[in-house]
C-alpha cells in the first residue's frame, strides 16, 4: 500500500466499517473492502506505535521520568 496520511487512513477505514455494516454489499465485495480495511489497520497501527516510541525517546532524551497509568475517556470528557 502506499504511503498514506494517518488522517487519511482513519478516515477509509471509518468509511469501510460505515459500508460493511450496513450490509448491502455483495459478498465479493464485501471480502475486497474488508481487505482494505484489515491493512488500513495494520497501517494505522504501526504509525501509532511509531510515534508512541518517538515520544518515549524525547521524554528519555529530556530527562523526564515515564509513569505508566491509565486513561479513561470519561474523565476526558468530564473536563
Amino acid at each position: 500500500m502506499a504511503a498514506i496520511k494517518f488522517e487519511d487512513a482513519l478516515a477509509r477505514l471509518e468509511t469501510i466499517v460505515n459500508e460493511l455494516e450496513k450490509g448491502d454489499l455483495p459478498l465479493n465485495d464485501s471480502l475486497k473492502i474488508f481487505e482494505e480495511g484489515i491493512k488500513l489497520s495494520k497501517t494505522c497501527l504501526k504509525v501509532l506505535s511509531d510515534a508512541e516510541r518517538k515520544v518515549e525517546i524525547m521524554v528519555q532524551e529530556t530527562g523526564g521520568k515515564k509513569r505508566l497509568q491509565a486513561f479513561s475517556v470519561d474523565e476526558e470528557d468530564a473536563t
